[in-house]
């Protein structure tokens, strides 16, 4: 029973970082039709910075210099991206899997090979009881602080003036326009809030799943399937898909190690042969 309990809240966990770099692929691929294979370039780079940070001023450093540097790139991937953004998902995901490819190598240029398990703060170090077990004090914060990541971004997007910009502004640009606002101006922030959540998550990540080689390619595609099994633009789902994906992940890593891999797109087509919009997906007519 200990040992299920440990496994679900890692799994728990694991589901939450899924959700803050899932979120923002949602919202650009979802929402605006926009491909981004970059995406997981950023959690990497909001990674590496909390390596670089957290053996002097520390992971708490680490949060808002991950927050400029991510919207940063997130800028920068929005003007690469506007020139192909009519031109269809092959051209963007061409542009953008090229972009990782050299953000990929840029990396391992300055940081090599290595794995990295940076240290979390002192005062969340050590184990805490949960139920009759030891549990790991950072990780039951990284549960916290990713359900409050989770939380901030439904409030803003669902019930707040920006967000309802945004939502109209992908249902219908030209009347958004019409009414005064500048259109490139808010798919720009967008790419640039999605890319700082991205790059929060990696930090926030850093000390549980390590920072390497790889782990941007390996995020991004457990990312596409919690968007394709949630459904395309819906928030909703997408929260739903990560604790989903992630518990299957976690506990099949934990039970079934051989056939973890299998377990997660076995899911993703089990969805899509019920309903092939996602869980939460709607129809486009």
């Amino acid at each position: 029973m200990i040992e299920i309990l440990f496994t679900f809240l890692n799994g728990l966990g694991r589901g939450l970082l899924l959700f803050t770099m899932a979120a923002g692929l949602s919202l650009v691929f979802g929402l605006m039709s926009v491909l981004n294979l970059a995406h997981g370039s950023l959690l990497l780079l909001g990674g590496y910075i909390a390596v670089m940070l957290a053996s002097g001023a520390g992971l708490a450093a680490a949060l808002p210099v991950a927050l400029i540097a991510g919207a940063a790139f997130g800028a920068v991937l929005y003007f690469a991206v506007k020139p192909v953004m009519n031109r269809g998902h092959l051209d963007q995901g061409l542009l953008t899997l090229g972009i990782a490819f050299i953000f990929a190598d840029v990396a391992k240029h300055f940081w090599g090979n290595d794995v990295y398990l940076p240290a979390p703060p002192e005062i969340l170090r050590g184990s805490v009881g949960v139920l009759g077990m030891q549990y790991p004090v950072y990780r039951l914060f990284v549960i916290v602080a990713a359900a409050a990541i989770a939380l901030v971004i439904f409030v803003v997007v669902e019930r707040t003036r920006l967000g309802a910009i945004v939502r109209a502004a992908v249902a219908d640009k030209q009347m958004v326009a019409a009414l005064g606002y500048r259109i490139s101006f808010i798919m720009g922030g967008v790419f640039a809030g999605a890319a700082a959540l991205a790059a929060i998550g990696g930090v926030i990540g850093a000390p549980v799943i390590g920072v390497r080689p790889g782990l941007d390619t390996e995020m991004l595609i457990l990312a596409l399937v919690v968007v394709v099994v949630g459904g395309l633009g819906s928030l909703r789902g997408a929260l739903v898909g990560a604790l989903l994906i992630g518990q299957i992940q976690t506990l099949g890593v934990a039970l079934l190690p051989e056939l973890s891999s299998f377990l997660v797109f076995g899911v993703m087509a089990l969805v899509l042969l019920v309903k092939p919009t996602g869980l939460f997906g709607k129809v486009n007519r």
